[in-house]
Formats: C-alpha cells, sequence, structure tokens
C-alpha cells in the first residue's frame, strides 16, 4: 500500500466501485505518447500529484484560463478552469460548497467536447471509478476510445502539491485518495485496469519528462 502521510488515519480496504479487468495492460512512457484520432485521454493522479502542471507544460497554459484551450484539433480541459470561471460567482461559498458546481462543469465540458468528436486531453482525479466508468461508456456510445495517463506520486509530495496550490484536503478525504489510488494503480500494474483502451503509469520523472500528447488522423 501506498505510505500514508503522518498523521493520516489508516483506513480499511473496501471496493466502493469494482475495477474490472480489462484486456490492455499498463505501458512504460515512451520519448511521446501517440493516441488515436478519436481519443480521450484523461489524465489522472491524486490531488497534487502534478496534473495541471504537466497539463500547463505540454499546452502553454498560464493557470488563468476559464475556458478549455485549444492546441490544434486537440480540446484541453483542466478543472481549474472550471474554477476560474466561478471564482467571482462563488466567492460567497465556503471551499466545500464550491466543488458540485467546479466539478459539474468540469465534467459537461469533457462530455461536450467528446461528443463533438474533438481529441481531448483532461484532467481528472481518477480516484472515481464512477466518473471513469462513466466516461468510458459515453466514449464507446461515441466510437472513441479512451486512455489513461496516471501521474503516480508519493503522497507527501502529493500533499505538498496541495500545500504549494493553496488547497490543502482534509486528511480523511486525502487518506479516501490514497488508498484509492494505490488500489487503481497496482490493479494497473497487475493488467487488471478499469475500461481503458490503454493505461501509461508515469512516475514525477517521467511526467516531467515527457514531451508530449500527440493524435492520429481523424477517422
Amino acid at each position: 500500500m501506498i505510505p500514508l502521510p503522518q498523521g493520516v488515519p489508516p483506513i480499511p480496504e473496501r471496493d466502493d466501485v469494482p475495477l474490472l479487468a480489462a484486456e490492455p495492460v499498463a505501458e512504460s512512457a515512451g520519448p511521446g505518447l501517440r493516441f488515436p484520432g478519436r481519443s480521450l485521454v484523461l489524465v489522472a493522479g491524486l490531488p497534487g500529484a502534478g496534473k495541471s502542471t504537466l497539463l500547463a507544460r505540454l499546452y502553454g497554459m498560464r493557470g488563468d484560463e476559464s475556458e478549455p484551450v485549444r492546441a490544434g484539433r486537440v480540446h484541453v480541459i483542466d478543472s481549474r478552469q472550471a474554477r476560474n470561471w466561478w471564482a467571482r460567482r462563488l466567492r460567497p461559498l465556503p471551499p466545500r460548497a464550491q466543488i458540485p458546481f467546479i466539478y459539474t462543469t468540469h465534467v459537461l465540458r469533457i462530455v461536450r467536447a467528446l461528443t463533438a468528436g474533438h481529441p481531448v486531453v483532461a484532467h481528472t482525479r481518477g480516484t472515481w471509478a464512477h466518473l471513469l466508468y462513466g466516461l468510458a461508456w459515453l466514449a464507446r456510445r461515441h466510437d472513441t476510445s479512451l486512455h489513461l495517463v496516471l501521474i503516480d506520486v508519493p503522497p507527501e509530495i502529493a500533499r505538498a502539491g496541495q500545500v504549494a496550490r493553496g488547497r490543502v484536503l482534509t486528511t480523511v478525504a486525502f487518506a479516501r485518495h490514497c488508498r484509492r489510488w494505490d488500489r487503481l494503480v497496482a490493479r494497473a500494474r497487475a493488467g487488471a485496469v478499469p475500461p481503458a483502451d490503454t493505461v501509461t503509469v508515469l512516475d514525477r520523472a517521467a511526467a516531467d519528462r515527457l514531451p508530449g500528447i500527440d493524435f492520429g488522423p481523424q477517422g
């Protein structure tokens, strides 16, 4: 099991949503990642793992965008964009009350781009299995392949990332994410993955070296 940060209580193992075995297995990162033209690529990791950092580096984002970014024909969707869009409107609400608005907007933006047939690279925590299954179902309905890029970092690194961005999860919430993430990565490395066409597992160094995410022609 991934070690939890000091002070985080252990949580009994329990499968809230079972992960089904699938044919593809985890891939190692090469010089770059290339996917079919009709693909949804979900960049997943613990909160603070560096998902937004990777997307910003690959696609030249500043972090103040409030709408999805177009990079050629690719739609790049970071939850930070939805957070920025809602910032003024939700300012009177406490942070926890803002989450449903932000993540509903974020998911709807992914769905909108996916159903329009665009190649999509999107940020996701990856610890909400119901969301992975829902997006996989929708991708199949629209003749789109689903690919996971898992940024696997130790919990203390992810916690430091939360502190650096100024949004720190409670110890209980973070422990829950760590438990689910540990299970997801272990099964991905063993070849039992969620319903995705491919899974790529990157550590932080590999994510920092990744030169790009590319897409083939759209059929």
